[in-house]
C-alpha cells in the first residue's frame, strides 16, 4: 500500500499513532453488551410473524407461562396498551404515517416483533416461544418498488390511498428542466436498480436493560450508535421521563448505520424489565439480524444526463423511488438516504441546470433506514454511470468528459442547484491522480479474459450539519456538538463527548486532538464516550461522517480556551506578564529560568488558588459547535477488474483511491476506515442483495445465501491523500468514514462496461454477480 500524507513533523496532528483501545481489544478486554455478566440475568426471546401481510386473529401463550423458567410473556395487546409510538425523526413533506407503534396486530413485514418471552435463558425463552399459539389472517403482500407503485396493488396500509409515503423536488420544476433536455444535443436517459442490503455488523444488535424499582430508574446497555436518541425513544414508548433513563454504549461492534434507532423488539426487552425489576438480555441473532434488522438502500431510478454538441453538460434530472419497507424507520433512518441522493445527484460537476423527485414507497419488508454512505453511493452509481455511458456515446474518453465538465477550484465555494454549499477542494486534482496512478498500472487482457478500468468521482456531504438546515427540512435531530474537556487534579486529561465509538477511531482522533492543542503527551489524554449520564446531549452522535468535524471541532475550540487559562494561572504564579511565560514538555518557564510543573498548575488551579476573576474554579471547559455550513470532502477511485466470458465473474484486481478530507488526523485511522469502506463497496457493487419472494419471504437469512466480500475479494489498495483543510470547521478537518463506501459500484460498473463494451449499456443494476453478468455476456453473444 502506498499512502501520500501530510507532514506532521513532531505534532499529534497528523501522526499515525495506533488507536488507544487497541490493547485492550486485543487482549480480549472489551466490554460488548453480550460480555455483561448472566448472574442474576433473564433472557429474552421476540415472537416474531412468519407471514408478510395480514392480522394477527389469535395469540395464546398459557403453555409457555406454564413452562418452567418463564418469567413473562407479553403479546401484542398487552405491549400495545402499555406502550407509545415513536415518531419518524425525518418525513418527507406530506407523508402518510409519521409514528410508528411497538407493536402492532396488522402484519407488514415477515421478522416483525409482535411479543416477547423472558425466561432463565435464552434456550428456555426460545423453547417457549414454540408453544405458542398464532392465528393469522393473511392478505396479499406487495414487495418492491415496481410492485408497490403498480396500478391495483396490494396496500400495506388499507386505510391509505396508496403505498406511497410521500414524494418532494429538490431543484426546478419539471416543465423548466424539460426544456433544457429538448435543447440538449445529447440525453442519456438509464434505469437504475440498487437492491436492499444488510449491514452485517460483527457484533449484531443487543442490550441488557435493568429496571430499580426503588429508584424508578433504568438503565439501558444497547448496541448503539445513538445513546440519546435510545433514551429519549425509550422514554416516550415507555411513558417515562428521560432523567429515568440511562442508555450506555461501551463497546460497539460495528454498525454502518444500522444502529442508528430505537428498534420496537429493543423497546419489548425495556418494557419488560420495567414489568419484572429485573435484568432482562436479548442478544440478536444473524437469522434476526439479516431478516429483521433494518436494510439499506433499495431504489429504482429513471435518470438522465443532458448535453451540448461539446460535451458540456446541461442538465441532469433523476426521478428516484425508494423502498422504505413496513415503516419509515425512526431515528436517523427513514426517508433520509432517499432524500440525500436526491440532493447529491449533481456530484462534482457543472450543470445549468439539475433536480431530482424523491419518492418514497411502502412495502411488506423489513423497513430500510441509515447505511454508510446514506444516499451518497446510490447517487453516486447513478451520475457516474451516466457519465461514462455519455463519452461512449460521444466517442470520448470519460476521463476527459469528467474534466471538461468538473467544478475548477477557481469556482469554489459552489452552490448546487439542489442547494448545497460545496466548500473549497480540487476536484480535477483528485481525477487526475487516480488516472495517472491507475493508467501506469493497466493490465492487458486476453482473448476470454477480458479487462478494463473504471473511474468513479464523487463528492461526500460530511459534518451534518448546522441547526438551521436540518431545521429547513423539519430534521428532528441536534446537528450541533458539545465536547468538554477537564484538566484534573493530577494533570490528566478526561474529554467527554456525545459521540460515540464503534471501531472507527473516534478516541484516538479525540486524543490526538485534545493532547495537540493542550501541549500534553497522548497518553495524559483518556477520551469517555457512550453513556447520556456524562456524555454531551447530541442525538445523531456518531454517524454522517460528523464525529471528527463536529465533536473535533467544539474540543478544539474547549481545549484552546483551558490552554489559554492555564497559562494565566501559570504566570500568576510565576508572578510574571503572561506574554513572558513560555511552556514545553509539561513545564512552564519564565527567561529567568524559574519554572512550575503542569501538574502543580492543575493541582493549585483545583484549589481555587491565583485565578482571575472572570475565570472558575473548575479546570473544565465546554463548547457547544454548531457549524455555520456543511464540509464537503470529495474523491475518485479506480477499479481494474477482470472479466471472465465464459463465467460472467468479475475479479477486482487492482484499486486505487484519491480522496481529500481535510486535515488528517490520524493517517493510519484515516487509511483503515478508507479500507474498510472499500471492502463494503466492493460488497455492493458485486455480491450483495436482500432478496424476497413474492409473498413477502426473505429468501437470504444466512450467510449462504447473503454473500459478503471475502479478503480474497479485496484487492490491495493503492491510497493517496490530498489535504485542503476546512475553511469551516475548527482544526480544518472534513469527515471520512463513508467516503470510501460511496464509490466503488460506480468504478467497478464503469470497469466492467469498459472491459465489455458490448454490453456497456445494461449494466445498470448491481450486485454484478457472475449470473447478472453472464446474462448480459450471453445476450451479446461473447459466451460460448
Amino acid at each position: 500500500m502506498s499512502t501520500r500524507e501530510q507532514q506532521a513533523g513532531d505534532s499529534l496532528i497528523g501522526a499515525r499513532v495506533a488507536r488507544v483501545q487497541d490493547d485492550r481489544m486485543v487482549r480480549g478486554r472489551g466490554q460488548y453488551v453480550d460480555d455483561i455478566g448472566d448472574l442474576g440475568v433473564l433472557h429474552a426471546a421476540i415472537i416474531r410473524s412468519p407471514i408478510a401481510a395480514g392480522e394477527v386473529t389469535g395469540f395464546d401463550a398459557t403453555e409457555a407461562e406454564d413452562m418452567d423458567g418463564v418469567a413473562l410473556v407479553l403479546g401484542p395487546d398487552q405491549i400495545a396498551e402499555l406502550t407509545d409510538p415513536v415518531p419518524s425523526s425525518w418525513v418527507l413533506a406530506g407523508q402518510q404515517l409519521v409514528d410508528v407503534p411497538i407493536v402492532d396486530r396488522s402484519i407488514r413485514y415477515v421478522g416483525q416483533p409482535i411479543g416477547i418471552v423472558v425466561a432463565s435463558s435464552r434456550a428456555v425463552a426460545e423453547d417457549a416461544l414454540e408453544l405458542i399459539d398464532l392465528d393469522f389472517d393473511d392478505r396479499p403482500a406487495v414487495t418492491g418498488v415496481e410492485a408497490a407503485r403498480a396500478e391495483g396493488a396490494p396496500l400495506v396500509y388499507p386505510q391509505l390511498a396508496s403505498n406511497q409515503v410521500g414524494s418532494f423536488q429538490f431543484g426546478p420544476p419539471q416543465e423548466v428542466l424539460e426544456e433544457v433536455f429538448a435543447g440538449s444535443a445529447h440525453v442519456i436517459d438509464r434505469t437504475f436498480t440498487i437492491p436492499r442490503i444488510s449491514h452485517s455488523p460483527l457484533e449484531p444488535r443487543g442490550l441488557v436493560a435493568e429496571w430499580l424499582p426503588t429508584t424508578l430508574q433504568l438503565t439501558v446497555h444497547s448496541s448503539t450508535q445513538v445513546p440519546h436518541i435510545v433514551r429519549q425513544d425509550v422514554a416516550r414508548a415507555l411513558r417515562i421521563r428521560q432523567d429515568q433513563v440511562r442508555v450506555v454504549a461501551t463497546d460497539v461492534g460495528g454498525a454502518f448505520g444500522q444502529k442508528t434507532s430505537l428498534f420496537p423488539d429493543e423497546t419489548m426487552v425495556c418494557l419488560a424489565s420495567k414489568l419484572l425489576g429485573r435484568k432482562v438480555k436479548w442478544i440478536e441473532d444473524r437469522v434476526e439480524s439479516l431478516s429483521s434488522s433494518y436494510q439499506g438502500r433499495g431504489q429504482v431510478t429513471r435518470a438522465r444526463l443532458g448535453m451540448d454538441a461539446d460535451g458540456r453538460f446541461t442538465v441532469i434530472h433523476a426521478d428516484m423511488h425508494g423502498d422504505v419497507g413496513a415503516f419509515t424507520s425512526t431515528g436517523t433512518g427513514g426517508t433520509g438516504p432517499f432524500q440525500v441522493a436526491g440532493l447529491m445527484i449533481e456530484g462534482p460537476y457543472k450543470f445549468d441546470i439539475a433536480a431530482s423527485t424523491v419518492t418514497a414507497w411502502y412495502t411488506n419488508a423489513v423497513p430500510t433506514g441509515a447505511f454508510r454512505g446514506y444516499g451518497m453511493q446510490e447517487a453516486t452509481f447513478i451520475r457516474e454511470r451516466l457519465v461514462d455511458e455519455a463519452a461512449r456515446e460521444l466517442g470520448i474518453d470519460p476521463v476527459e468528459l469528467r474534466r471538461r465538465n468538473m467544478i475548477t477550484p477557481d469556482a469554489l465555494p459552489h452552490v448546487t442547484n439542489t442547494q448545497l454549499p460545496y466548500d473549497n477542494g480540487d476536484y480535477p486534482q483528485v481525477l487526475d491522480r487516480a488516472v495517472a496512478l491507475a493508467r501506469a498500472s493497466a493490465r492487458p487482457g486476453s482473448e476470454r479474459v477480458r479487462r478494463g478500468i473504471g473511474y468513479s468521482s464523487m463528492v461526500e456531504l460530511t459534518g451534518f450539519a448546522p441547526s438551521a438546515f436540518l431545521e429547513l427540512y423539519n430534521i428532528h435531530w441536534s446537528g450541533w456538538e458539545s465536547s468538554t474537556i477537564r484538566i484534573n487534579e493530577d494533570g490528566t486529561i478526561t474529554v467527554h463527548s456525545g459521540v460515540t465509538s464503534f471501531g472507527q477511531g473516534i478516541e484516538t482522533a479525540l486524543a490526538q486532538v485534545a493532547a495537540e492543542r493542550l501541549g500534553v503527551p497522548l497518553s495524559w489524554v483518556h477520551v469517555q464516550l457512550g453513556d447520556t449520564l456524562t456524555s454531551g446531549y447530541s442525538n445523531m452522535a456518531s454517524q454522517a461522517s460528523r464525529g471528527l468535524p463536529l465533536a473535533g471541532g467544539a474540543l478544539w475550540n474547549a481545549a484552546e480556551k483551558l490552554r489559554e487559562r492555564m497559562h494565566a494561572l501559570a504566570s500568576a504564579y510565576l508572578e510574571v506578564a503572561p506574554e513572558e511565560v513560555k511552556y514545553s514538555d509539561g513545564q512552564f518557564r519564565t527567561d529567568s529560568g524559574t519554572t512550575i510543573t503542569w501538574r502543580e498548575v492543575a493541582h493549585r488551579g483545583w484549589m481555587g488558588w491565583r485565578r482571575r476573576a472572570e475565570d472558575p474554579i473548575r479546570l473544565e471547559e465546554t463548547y457547544e459547535y454548531d457549524p455555520p455550513s456543511i464540509t464537503f470532502g470529495y474523491a475518485t477511485h479506480a477499479a481494474q477488474v477482470a472479466v471472465d466470458l465464459d463465467t460472467g465473474k468479475v475479479s477486482v484486481e487492482d484499486y486505487w483511491v484519491v480522496h481529500d478530507s481535510g486535515v488528517v488526523v490520524n493517517p493510519l485511522i484515516a487509511d483503515g476506515q478508507t479500507i474498510g469502506g472499500v471492502a463494503m463497496g466492493i460488497g455492493s457493487a458485486l455480491l450483495e442483495e436482500a432478496t424476497f419472494t413474492a409473498d413477502g419471504q426473505p429468501t437470504a437469512t444466512t450467510y449462504l445465501d447473503y454473500v459478503v466480500p471475502l479478503s480474497e475479494d479485496v484487492p490491495d489498495l493503492v491510497l493517496d491523500h490530498i489535504v485542503t483543510p476546512s475553511e469551516i470547521t475548527p482544526g480544518g478537518f472534513k469527515g471520512l468514514g463513508e467516503s470510501g463506501t460511496i464509490p466503488p459500484p460506480a468504478a467497478i460498473a464503469n470497469a466492467i462496461a469498459a472491459a465489455v463494451p458490448e454490453i456497456a449499456s445494461g449494466v445498470v443494476a448491481i450486485p454484478l454477480s457472475p449470473t447478472r453478468v453472464w446474462t448480459m455476456l450471453d445476450a451479446a453473444g461473447l459466451t460460448r
